[in-house]
Parts: structure tokens; sequence; C-alpha cells
């Protein structure tokens, strides 16, 4: 039965070089017989130069490869990028179909037309929402949101010190925004 099972394509996790997930994607796409789903995340993360755009794996140090196992493992294994096969002792475990088509197109039909595998994430801010100062002088106090200017990466939040409300506007990056439940 592992016999006929291995000769069907299906999806496996392979393990990655650090930082290298996008390589390794890059190479396995150059092999034939052989589908891969590397989805990225994108998102504006403020540093020290100022805000840049930053890109990410969604699973870091792995990426998710189709192929039939018993002609393409070592293929897959010597890839450039790629460091090994997730295994759980001498098994190499498959990942569901079903699973893969369904991150699969919740990915892509964020894109649009371009199926780029690479998601781009805005925070979400609402009136009302309870956040923390997590960069400055004010790091640490909490406050609500009180107005959010649109097109801007500002808010105003309303904040309590010195025995009065104070409505500060402040950088949203600069602050912890509240989880959120996934729609």
């Amino acid at each position: 039965m592992n016999e006929a099972k291995s000769a069907i394509p299906e999806w496996f996790c392979v393990r990655c070089q650090p930082k290298r997930e996008h390589i390794a994607a890059g190479n396995l796409r150059e092999l034939e017989q052989i589908e891969v789903f590397c989805p990225r995340l994108r998102y504006r993360k403020a540093t020290r130069r100022g805000k840049i755009w930053w890109v990410e794996p969604m699973f870091p140090g792995y990426v998710l490869a189709k192929f039939k196992i018993s002609e393409m493992e070592r293929a897959v294994t010597f890839c450039h990028g790629v460091s090994g096969m997730v295994r759980f002792g001498s098994i190499v475990p498959s990942i569901p179909e079903s699973f893969v088509e369904s991150l699969k197109t919740e990915v892509l039909s964020r894109e649009g037309p371009e199926s780029t595998e690479v998601i781009t994430i805005s925070p979400t801010i609402e009136l009302g929402d309870e956040v923390t100062i997590a960069h400055g002088p004010l790091q640490g106090m909490q406050g609500t949101v009180v107005s959010v200017p649109s097109a801007t990466e500002r808010v105003k939040i309303l904040l309590e010190f010195l025995g009065k409300p104070h409505a500060v506007e402040m950088d949203l990056f600069s602050l912890l925004l509240p989880r959120r439940p996934s729609v």
C-alpha cells in the first residue's frame, strides 16, 4: 500500500534553510513535476530608519510542495535552499490536499488577479478600541481610540495622566493593537 500511495503526488512540508524560503521555493519550481506553495505576508513596520514594507513567510522555515515522493524525494531534499523534509522518525507525513487548497484559495483570493502568494496586511483600528502604547515616553500606558483620520497612519487616543483625560495624537505603528478574531 505504501508503494502505491507514494506514486501519487501529495503535499509535503519541506524544511528550508533560515531566511531562504523564497530561494528554496524558486529552485523547487524549476524542477519538473513539483508544485510549490510559499505564502508570504507583507506589512508596514516601524524601524529606526522610518516605516518600511516588510515581507516574511507565513510559515517561517517551511514551504509546501506537491510531488511524488517515490520519484522526487532526493531531488527535493538536495535542492538549493532546502535543508530537508519534515519527518517523524522515518515517516514523511503528507498534508491533506483539502487543507492546502483552502489555504491557497484564501491567500490568492485576497490578492486579486495576480497570484503572487503575497498577502498585504494593513492594521485595522476602530473608534473605542483599547490600545497600549508600545514605544516612546508614554510606553505602557493604555488608552481608548477617539479619532481615526482617514488616509493617515496616525490616531488620536484618550489617555488619563496627571489626574485628567488628555487626547493625544499617536503614530499607528507605536501602538499595540487589539487582537480581533479572524473572519
